[in-house]
């Protein structure tokens, strides 16, 4: 039987490697978006390459109520099991002092960084525990390890999502579910064109100067952890490109 994967912010970046890479080994495929036509587009790619099952489920991580009904939806005769949960959905919005802040920029990142996560892991994880095996892999990032300037409630989101990935580790261990944490560094997707809220000009300059990651790069790193063999977790894995060091620390 194929194993599956729940990929949420499948629509692009790293969502989107993931779910080509997991295709290509095989998986089934459960992708969540809010963007159904950046979605169907991904479906489309993938199921031109690979014979693979894939779901689409359209809803907004920081809506709990939706979040509950599209995995209630799931067709169990078709989807027996959810193995691998990657928690992708995530963004940044603004970069500025503490005092300077949005508000609705700050609701936006802690609802969908932090509650979001929750909300799909609650709804995924009933699952997991009835077929006594699973395995949870969270995006992170290097911001979740190290505060930088003007990152403030950004910063704080990764640093509790690393928290969480600790806590769930110990309150699974009794289910035999597995929970990693992948955290990178400067990663060359939409994340800069969101955070800087369309401005192409400033989101690039993010990466003059260097190679950051891409995401296939950090697609390869998920796949590495979810085929370990089943009595091997992989509990945290933070990956820079070659210039950079920290979230602070970059050779340009």
């Amino acid at each position: 039987m194929s194993k599956t994967i729940l990929i949420t912010g499948a629509s692009s970046g790293i969502g989107r490697s993931t779910a080509h890479l997991f295709a290509a080994k095989g998986y089934q495929l459960i992708l969540t978006a809010r963007r159904e036509d950046k979605l169907h587009q991904v479906i489309a790619e993938i199921q031109a390459r690979y014979p693979v099952d894939i779901l689409p489920l359209i809803f907004d991580v920081q809506d709990a109520r939706q979040v509950q009904e599209a995995i209630q939806s799931i067709p169990t005769e078709r989807f027996p099991t959810i193995d691998v949960l990657l928690n992708n959905a995530g963004l940044a919005l603004g970069m500025g002092p503490i005092d300077q802040g949005d508000l609705n920029d700050w609701d936006t990142m802690i609802d969908t960084n932090i509650k979001g996560l929750l909300y799909v892991t609650k709804a995924v994880v009933p699952t997991m525990k009835s077929q006594g095996y699973g395995h949870i892999i969270q995006i992170g990032s290097t911001a979740g390890k190290v505060v930088y300037q003007n990152g403030n409630v950004y910063c704080a989101t990764k640093h509790a999502v690393d928290a969480l990935n600790q806590s769930m580790r110990i309150d699974l261990l009794p289910y035999g579910i597995k929970v990693s944490a992948v955290n990178p560094g400067a990663c060359e997707t939409e994340f800069s064109l969101v955070r800087f809220k369309g401005d192409e000009n400033r989101a690039k300059s993010v990466y003059d100067g260097f190679q950051p990651l891409g995401p296939d790069d950090v697609a390869q790193t998920i796949l590495y952890l979810a085929e370990l063999p089943a009595h091997v977790c992989i509990n945290d894995v933070t990956l820079t490109c070659l210039d950079q060091a920290n979230a602070i620390y970059l050779q340009k």
